[in-house]
């Protein structure tokens, strides 16, 4: 006999009360007692399906892109809607014929032929959450509040094929999310998510961390800190209990009992899960394949966790450093959306789901793995003031290969604009209905809650046009994407720290470049107040390298400047997010003396770092909106590599806790070089005076989650 918690009163086989209400919550080995039967042994009766689709998937991975990815921008452009629907992006052609993507996905258009696309589906909500809801678990959510988990939820898609179909190989890690729960701004996370009324032992496994890491770790794998012997104390003790079952004679509870509580030792002393999470045994070509990225690599541990014989993989699309609160995160793009897509989300998107669909198809793993890749909703057929697209869920797209699906095909249709559907319209219990349909489980099925009260499976149908064991046509063309134009990932791209680039200074009004701007650019005699791009050389830089000056040129006449001339050196930084900027620029001071350096530029000019938002959709360097900023007093430079270091910081955030914080139409730096003297100045051709700049650095530090708040 043992004791846990003290004496009390004893069971007929010695266990005392209090121990057995103790032994319900031993958590860290997940000993809670299931309280549901396995459902899937009681399905009633009913008549099957006859198509040979029907169990056809082994595995489903389920790609979820949170925030809401744009129709437009993806699978269903509009090129004949107006500019304000369509956006700036052009369709291409798919290899396909009809079938044409955005030009943001080319290599996607690649494998159009291994694709089933539905551009008719709708939640007809507008909310992350309770949208999100109904593609989750088939149903419109009822409950009290949907940005919130409640023990009311009805079971996701994860936790119902976790109970009705776990994995036969795996079992304790039948349903599993990487590489995080969905959570909304700060730590709330949306209802839909566990197994919601069947009890938090149908809860899909969810394993933290970044894949993509150095040090990744599965925290998650973790079930205990406990040592073996302290294990193996528990799994005495779980005999005991199995023990109690027999002699109070509860067959079929002692049977189940004992089949799910051995299963979480199974996974504590299981070689082939903890291998399942290494991604260092892949090749490094192929994980560069699938892009060194957070998404990039959950979707390599994807296809690692279903080989080790996962039945499900839930992938989130995974927050930025920073991504926590703000006005365009994940792909919620209320702001900016031409340039987060072209940037960020398209290119991540593009490179690691085409190579996934690749690997799956050579490896053996697409003919038996259903994939779906889908957001909670799309985005609206109009361009807001900040150059965003808002939520929208009356119509949007997605996609589904592998398994049961006959791929090269478009199901459904949006309107002219991609604002409704025109035909075929699909809802969230159709997804879900198809999904179990593919698995093997009736779609019409029933089962029992703890109570015993009977609820039906999903509302929906199966998306019977899209089914098949064979393409939807052998018709293959040429795609016209550009593999160029969305070059993979990197944060490189979202800032031009220094002038190696083989492009010129933009000029300052240009509309939506990428790089330096300057302003006005010194490439006429009669212009040499302003901006230029110097070639490097290596006796007088920092570096060696090109770089940029800015002030006053020598020139072949006198020059005139008046009160509040400016001159500037600017660039985007594409892609911003709340939290801690810090902007360091070395900068050389020089001139034709130091005479006139002192006496005259100094005097006459104000010297400024910047951290500025656009106030114009096309960006316009010239008009903006300062955000914050520092004056700085260069010093005349007495040696060729005499260079200062100057240094602005600022904290972007909402003082609101869960508050968003917006950049409206963009972020930008500039170096800015303004006269404020009274009285127009005028410099001989003879005199010069410039600020030299090699490159400039940009640190940034995220805004971090706020654990405790709930908003």
């Amino acid at each position: 006999m043992f004791s846990l918690l003290g004496d009390s009163a004893k069971l007929c086989d010695g266990l005392t009360r209090r121990e057995w209400m103790r032994i319900g919550g031993l958590g860290t080995l997940g000993l809670s007692l299931p309280n549901l039967l396995q459902a899937r042994d009681s399905l009633p009766a009913g008549v099957l399906p006859t198509d040979k689709t029907f169990g056809k998937a082994k595995n489903v991975i389920f790609l979820y892109l949170l925030g809401g990815p744009p129709q437009h921008e993806t699978f269903d452009p509009k090129p004949e809607a107006p500019l304000e629907v369509r956006g700036p992006f052009k369709p291409i052609n798919t290899n396909v014929p009809g079938i044409d993507f955005c030009e943001l996905l080319p290599r996607t258009a690649r494998i159009a032929d291994k694709l089933a696309i539905v551009r008719s589906i709708s939640t007809d909500d507008n909310n992350h959450d309770s949208s999100g809801y109904q593609l989750l678990t088939g149903y419109k959510y009822i409950g009290p509040n949907s940005r919130t988990i409640q023990a009311t939820d009805w079971p996701c898609l994860s936790s119902m094929v976790k109970m009705l179909k776990p994995s036969e190989v795996l079992p304790p890690l039948s349903a599993v999310t990487i590489p995080d729960l969905w959570r909304l701004n700060e730590n709330v996370t949306p209802a839909g998510q566990t197994g919601g009324f069947l009890g938090s032992q149908w809860n899909p496994d969810v394993f933290v961390g970044d894949p993509a890491a150095a040090n990744y770790k599965v925290q998650g794998l973790q079930l205990s800190s406990l040592p073996p012997l302290r294990i193996r104390q528990r799994e005495d003790l779980l005999k005991q209990v199995e023990q109690h079952f027999a002699t109070a004679e509860r067959g079929e509870y002692s049977r189940n009992y004992q089949k799910f509580q051995q299963q979480s030792f199974e996974l504590m002393t299981s070689t082939r899960a903890r291998d399942a999470f290494d991604l260092s045994k892949e090749p490094e070509v192929l994980r560069r394949a699938y892009g060194m990225t957070t998404w990039g690599q959950s979707l390599l541990l994807a296809r690692r966790l279903i080989e080790s014989g996962v039945r499900l993989v839930h992938v989130n699309w995974p927050r930025e450093p920073g991504d926590n609160a703000v006005d365009n995160p994940l792909w919620d793009t209320h702001a900016q959306n031409a340039d987060r897509v072209e940037d960020v989300l398209c290119p991540q998107f593009d490179v690691s789901f085409s190579a996934f669909i690749h690997d799956l198809d050579q490896r053996g793993l697409l003919s038996e793995t259903l994939v779906v890749a889908i957001g909670e909703f799309g985005r609206t057929p109009s361009i807001n003031a900040n150059g965003g697209r808002d939520h929208w869920g009356p119509v949007f797209s997605f996609a589904m290969a592998g398994a049961g699906i006959a791929a090269g095909q478009v199901y459904g249709a949006s309107d002219a604009n991609g604002a409704y559907p025109a035909r075929d319209k699909v809802s969230g219990g159709d997804l879900t209905a198809t999904i179990f349909h593919l698995l093997g489980i009736p779609h019409s099925s029933t089962f029992h809650d703890r109570e015993g009260r009977e609820h039906k499976l999903t509302p929906g149908s199966p998306i019977y046009p899209i089914l098949g064991l064979d393409p939807a046509t052998r018709e293959r063309r040429e795609c016209t994407g550009d593999l160029a134009r969305v070059p993979p990932f990197s944060q490189i791209m979202l800032l031009n720290t220094d002038f190696e680039a083989s492009e010129p200074l933009y000029s300052g009004d240009t509309n939506r470049p990428k790089g330096w701007r300057g302003f006005p650019l010194m490439e006429t005699p009669t212009s040499r107040f302003g901006a230029s791009l110097v070639t490097g050389d290596p006796t007088n830089s920092l570096s060696g390298r090109n770089h940029a000056v800015l002030g006053v040129r020598q020139s072949e006449s006198v020059i005139r400047i008046a009160k509040g001339e400016t001159a500037f050196l600017a660039q985007e930084i594409r892609s911003p997010f709340a939290g801690k900027y810090v902007l360091k620029v070395p900068v050389r001071a020089t001139g034709s003396s130091r005479e006139f350096f002192h006496d005259v530029f100094l005097k006459q000019f104000a010297f400024r770092l910047q951290f500025f938002q656009f106030t114009t959709k096309a960006k316009l360097a010239t008009e903006r909106k300062e955000l914050a900023s520092m004056t700085f007093v260069p010093r005349f430079a007495e040696q060729p590599k005499d260079y200062e270091i100057f240094t602005l910081e600022k904290v972007f955030e909402n003082p609101s806790p869960g508050g968003n914080f917006s950049f409206g139409l963009g972020m930008g730096i500039a170096i800015i070089i303004e006269k404020t003297a009274e009285g127009v100045l005028t410099v001989p051709a003879t005199e010069m005076a410039v600020l030299q700049i090699d490159d400039v650095a940009v640190e940034f530090t995220g805004k971090a989650r706020i654990e405790t708040v709930k908003v």
